[in-house]
Order: C-alpha cells, then sequence, then structure tokens
C-alpha cells in the first residue's frame, strides 16, 4: 500500500501522485460548494453571507489544524524514505498523541471567543446571526478535522494519494444529502450546512483509519512504541506548528481584508464568498501539487536524492503554468454563469451586481495564477525538504500584503481592490520563497557534502 518517489522518472511520479489527490480536494470543494448553494437558493443572500462572511476566520483557524498535520505527516515521509520503519511507527504515535491534545485546545478557544472573534471582525448586523450560527458548528467539529488530516497525512507520506480520495467520495455524498435532510427537510438553517459538513468530515477520518488499521503492516505500532516520546514531539511541532502558522499568519491577512469588505455591505460579502467557493474549485490543482512535493521532496531528501528534489520542483512548475491558462479561460467565459448558480430562485435587488463582481473577481485572480502556483509549489517543497520556517516567513509577507489591500486600498477603490488582495499577496510570497528554495537546496548539498 506505499509507493516510493525516489525512483522513477518525476514527472510520471508527480502525475501519478497528484491526479487522485485532485479528484480528492474536487470533491471536497464540492461538497463546501453544496452547502453555499442550498444555504444561497434556499435561505436567502443573508444567510450566504453570513456563512461566507466567515470564510477568513474559518481559513485562520481550521487552516491552523490542517497545516500542523501537514506538517506531522513530513518526518512520517521523511522516515519512510530513509527506510526507517521503526522511527517512521514512533512519529505516528507522537502523531495521534499531538493531535488528541491539537483538537482539545483548539476547539475549547474557539467556541468559547467566537462570538467576540465576529464582533471584532465588524461583521454587519443583519448577518451576524447567520455567520454565529455556523460558524460555531464548524469550531465544535474541529476534532474531526485533525482526525481527518492527520490520518491523510500518513496516508500519503506512505506513497497512497488514491484512498483518501475515495473517502472523500463518500464523505461528499453523504454530505450532499444531510444537506439536504437538515437545511430543505428539517429546516435547520445554516446551522444545518455546518453540521453537515463536520459529520461527513468525521466520517472521512473514521474511514481513513479502519483502512490504517486493516491495510498497513508497516503500521502495526507496538505498545513500546505507542509512548509519548518528547523528542519526536518536539520534531513533530517543530514542522507542523511552522506549517501551521503559515496558514493562521496569511489568514490574519485575510481576516483584516474580509473586515474591510464587511464594510462594504451585505452584496459585497455575498459577491466574495460566491466569487472564492468558485475559486476554491480553480485552485484546487495547486493544491494538489502543492501536497504532492511536500511528500515528494520529503522521501527524496529522506533518500539524501538533492538532484531528484530540484528536477521535480521544476516539473512541477511546468504543469502550475499550463493549468494557469486554463483556469484563467475557464473564468472568462463561466464566471458569470457560475455567479448565478449561488442565488436565490427569487429575483434580488443586488443579483445584476453580485454576478458582475464575482466575474471581476474571478478574472483578476486566475489571470494572476501562475504566481500562486509557484506559492504552493515551492513552498510545499522547502517544507518538505524541512525548513518550514521559510513558509512562516512567506506567510507573514502575505499577511503584510493582504492587509495593507483591506487597510488602504479597500476604503479608496472598493470591490475591485478586494479582488487584487490575493494576488499581491501572492507576488509578495513569490518574492521571498524563489530565492528561499535556492539557498535551502544549497545548505542542503553542503550537509549532505556535495560541494
Amino acid at each position: 500500500m506505499t509507493k516510493d518517489m525516489t525512483q522513477g522518472k518525476p514527472m510520471k511520479l508527480i502525475l501519478g501522485f497528484a491526479v487522485p489527490m485532485l479528484f480528492g480536494y474536487l470533491f471536497q470543494q464540492f461538497y463546501n460548494l453544496v452547502d453555499t448553494l442550498i444555504v444561497g437558493r434556499y435561505l436567502g443572500v443573508n444567510s450566504l453571507a453570513g456563512v461566507g462572511s466567515t470564510g477568513s476566520i474559518n481559513f485562520l483557524v481550521i487552516g491552523f489544524c490542517m497545516g500542523t498535520c501537514v506538517g506531522f505527516s513530513i518526518p512520517v515521509a521523511q522516515r519512510f524514505g530513509a527506510g526507517d520503519e521503526a522511527g517512521l511507527r514512533k512519529y505516528v504515535a507522537n502523531c495521534v498523541w499531538l493531535g488528541l491534545a491539537f483538537a482539545a485546545v483548539m476547539t475549547f478557544l474557539t467556541v468559547v471567543f467566537c462570538r467576540d472573534i465576529l464582533l471584532l471582525m465588524d461583521t454587519p448586523e443583519d448577518i451576524m446571526e447567520y455567520a454565529y450560527a455556523y460558524i460555531l458548528v464548524i469550531f465544535i467539529g474541529i476534532p474531526t478535522v485533525f482526525l481527518y488530516n492527520i490520518l491523510s497525512g500518513i496516508i500519503r507520506a506512505l506513497g497512497d494519494s488514491r484512498t483518501p480520495v475515495i473517502f472523500l467520495v463518500i464523505s461528499s455524498v453523504t454530505n450532499i444529502i444531510l444537506d439536504l435532510l437538515f437545511i430543505v427537510r428539517l429546516q435547520m438553517g445554516v446551522a444545518g450546512a455546518a453540521w453537515a459538513t463536520v459529520i461527513s468530515q468525521g466520517m472521512s477520518g473514521v474511514l481513513c483509519l479502519v483502512f490504517i488499521i486493516k491495510k498497513f503492516e508497516i503500521l502495526r505500532i507496538s505498545r513500546e512504541e505507542w509512548k509519548p516520546d518528547i523528542h519526536l514531539m518536539g520534531n513533530l511541532c517543530g514542522m507542523g506548528i511552522p506549517m501551521g502558522m503559515q496558514y493562521s499568519i496569511t489568514a490574519i491577512g485575510s481576516v483584516i481584508l474580509q473586515t474591510a469588505v464587511n464594510g462594504l455591505g451585505s452584496a459585497a460579502v455575498a459577491s466574495v464568498t460566491a466569487a472564492a467557493k468558485i475559486g476554491g474549485f480553480l485552485m484546487c490543482p495547486f493544491e494538489a501539487m502543492g501536497s504532492t512535493m511536500a511528500s515528494y521532496g520529503g522521501q527524496n531528501v529522506g533518500a539524501r536524492k538533492l538532484k531528484r528534489i530540484k528536477e521535480g520542483l521544476f516539473e512541477c512548475i511546468k504543469l502550475g503554468a499550463v493549468y494557469s491558462v486554463i483556469a484563467f479561460v475557464v473564468a472568462y467565459f463561466l464566471g458569470a454563469p457560475l455567479g448565478r448558480l449561488f442565488l436565490e430562485k427569487e429575483s434580488v435587488a443586488a443579483a445584476g451586481q453580485i454576478i458582475d463582481n464575482v466575474r471581476l473577481y474571478l478574472l483578476i485572480n486566475t489571470a494572476f495564477y501562475f504566481l500562486l502556483a509557484l506559492v504552493n509549489i515551492v513552498r510545499f517543497m522547502i517544507q518538505g525538504i524541512g525548513f518550514p520556517t521559510f513558509a512562516v516567513l512567506a506567510g507573514v509577507l502575505e499577511m503584510v500584503a493582504r492587509a495593507l489591500v483591506g487597510l488602504v486600498l479597500v476604503p479608496i477603490w472598493g470591490f475591485p481592490a478586494a479582488a487584487l488582495g490575493s494576488p499581491i499577496a501572492w507576488l509578495f510570497a513569490d518574492a521571498f520563497l524563489i530565492p528561499a528554495f535556492f539557498h535551502v537546496y544549497k545548505k542542503l548539498k553542503i550537509q549532505f557534502g556535495e560541494e
């Protein structure tokens, strides 16, 4: 059930690993999109805006959880690449202990301070209760985020990117059924959409757990290996926390930008919500490429094969460039029709404005998608080969860029400035990440005695 990425042609390996992950990300976005579509069409624009206004804080908290889990999987991939099965199992055991602790703390803090956070974000009064009802349930479900992302990260670290996709397909179908049941039949409102997401996430995590227990002989952990190890936990935190902080630091800028958008009114919030959901689909290939680079880099640095690291990076960048063009074409021709999907059946006064805003937002973002390709590919490669601090610094630059846009440009130029927030952030990050990669690559060559 494992896959060695230290041998064979990099492009073939990258495609073989990334394509299944792409379908996984697409299905993950699909059931998130279904939540938004049903909320917008059955509950109205205010409900849609309420859910959308939580997007940045959702990204800040859930992004930290997911980034931490991805970081935890990197030492596992490195031990696998080095052929150290005993060390691999010890790292997996300590991943579990850390996951339990992080999930408990994060759930408690976010649930207690949920409403205070929304008030600090200047959430419009007419959508406050919708926002609170939705994000509170999402925060209650944080343990399911850790369950799925730690276990799926371990599975991918061992070279299997297909199995988590199968489980996401199952959970996606479940999510759609639960959305229709909770929102349309049981009239649970936006909280129903959140519960559908949490339950589906939990199901995919349980499926990953059953699969690992039944299929991975290499992960038969002994009682001795289950003992908590402070040194290994330190290594895991050294990888996981910086990666989680990278997401959260980036999200701080998104929170500031979202706060500025909130000040433009509910129609602008609804526009960003719809555009962000569509953009989430279009960005899936970049997410798959990034996660592939983390596993590819981790295994090859563990095997001390530096030339394969650079070769794989450049091959993946080629894929990113080609897809960037495709995404812009899709946004150009389908941006407006896709935007209409999010509006309730009855006409609303702001419908035309929302559709125009969605198309504008998508066109501006996709025009700069190659910058995003570089961010994901280079950043995850740097993390995979063992230098997570550089990813945090790139996140700081993204935060600064989005904050500047939110504080300076949005008050002057309004919605078009908000649409430029992410492209400017990607540019800031790339200006740091590209030279950072060559720096850490040189350090590895010296460390491995190749210079």
